[in-house]
């Protein structure tokens, strides 16, 4: 009998996380429908997308709130669609602040409801954890520590491990990376550049990294840099401030292939965020920023809303800092240059502990995760 599933993504990562999982619930049972908010790769894998996903891509606190009416609208009018023709399933895909309250209101109509991908409420704003008691049926987790939290809030949920973990493979061959990107390999030491692929979080961070860049070849003649841009509109950006800030560093834009970028790498300077993962998965040497509105950032000390030590995935899964974290006002150029320069003098001993760390990290992550999350959903939902 063919069954419907309603699934909503919110961003590129998500969007990736559903397609596989589409495609490991449609080995299950071929019968499977999907709809819902999806991007290229989800309507690829056979999903019927509602509303351009780009619309949900908002972060931060502050920065939603411009968007917002339109954001509720579309809520509203899935509820409406989804309350008068029931979907059997409706899976969320990351974006815990649409996702969420979305997954409560069809929860009170009777849909079952799964979580794929633990908000970071272990993190901050752990209130959230009280609004998915009685309408979350399933959450799915990517990362093992994160099943306990919510199992004392009488939560079911399955650690799934991460995808990514069973995709990258890891490898310390820099050489067939550069061959792709046609980056010189004698004698260069190449640190790419990956300022995120928000454009909000691009202005905040790039200048900031070109400026470190600068410096660091001044200082350091035989670097070269990469930046990997994740769309259209992010490349055209990155084109722009590279012009206005440093016209004369030498250094190549790449549309997407960010991952081969990283691999290319000997060191990465770049946003928190999946990206991290991605670059631990790969065995790079890594500095992150993490740069929010002043508000925003405001309002996350003020009321004290972050709950954690660290920000970034690997430190938080080592309870370890293995990864340099440069926060809000720590995002200067003299620290982004300091701490690169302090990845390039670790001794052998020092680098081999770090990267030892990463792929230990890697073997936890490493659970076949779309087909084990596609089991999870079929044996708990019958489908």
């Amino acid at each position: 009998m063919i069954k419907r599933i309603a699934i909503v993504a919110g961003e590129t990562s998500g969007d990736l996380l559903g397609a596989r999982l589409i495609k490991a619930l449609q080995i299950q049972n071929p019968d499977l429908v999907f709809e819902g908010i999806a991007g290229t790769e989800m309507q690829a894998a056979g999903c019927r997308s509602l509303y351009p996903m780009e619309t949900l891509s908002v972060m931060g606190l502050v920065e939603v709130l411009k968007h917002l009416p339109e954001l509720l609208k579309i809520r509203r009018e899935l509820i409406k669609r989804w309350t008068q023709n029931p979907p059997d399933l409706f899976i969320g895909v990351d974006a815990p602040d649409f996702n969420l309250p979305l997954a409560k209101r069809l929860h009170a109509q009777g849909i079952k409801t799964v979580h794929y991908v633990s908000p970071s409420v272990w993190a901050w704003r752990q209130g959230r954890v009280k609004k998915m008691q009685g309408a979350i049926d399933l959450m799915l987790t990517l990362f093992p520590f994160e099943v306990e939290f919510y199992r004392r809030h009488q939560i079911k949920a399955v650690f799934v491990g991460h995808p990514l973990a069973d995709e990258i493979v890891w490898d310390g061959d820099r050489s067939i990376a550069r061959q792709t990107l046609g980056v010189a390999t004698s004698g260069s030491k190449v640190i790419a550049l990956l300022p995120g692929s928000r454009l909000g979080e691009i202005k905040r961070l790039l200048p900031t990294f070109l400026q470190a860049a600068q410096q660091l070849k001044q200082r350091h003649p035989e670097c070269s840099f990469i930046i990997p841009a994740a769309h259209p509109k992010a490349q055209q950006l990155i084109q722009q401030l590279c012009l206005a800030q440093t016209p004369e560093l030498d250094l190549i834009v790449i549309e997407g292939q960010s991952r081969t970028v990283m691999q290319a790498a000997d060191y990465i300077l770049l946003a928190s965020g999946t990206a991290v993962l991605e670059g631990m998965l790969s065995g790079r040497l890594m500095v992150a920023a993490y740069q929010v509105a002043p508000l925003t950032a405001w309002l996350l000390r003020t009321f004290k809303l972050l709950k954690v030590k660290y920000v970034t995935l690997p430190n938080n899964l080592a309870n370890e800092r293995l990864v340099p974290e440069l926060l809000q006002e720590q995002v200067t150029i003299e620290n982004s240059v300091s701490e690169i320069e302090k990845l390039m003098a670790l001794t052998p001993e020092e680098r081999d502990y770090y990267l030892n760390q990463f792929q230990n990290l890697q073997q936890q992550l490493k659970q076949q995760a779309s087909a084990t999350a596609a089991a999870a959903i079929v044996q708990q939902f019958n489908l």
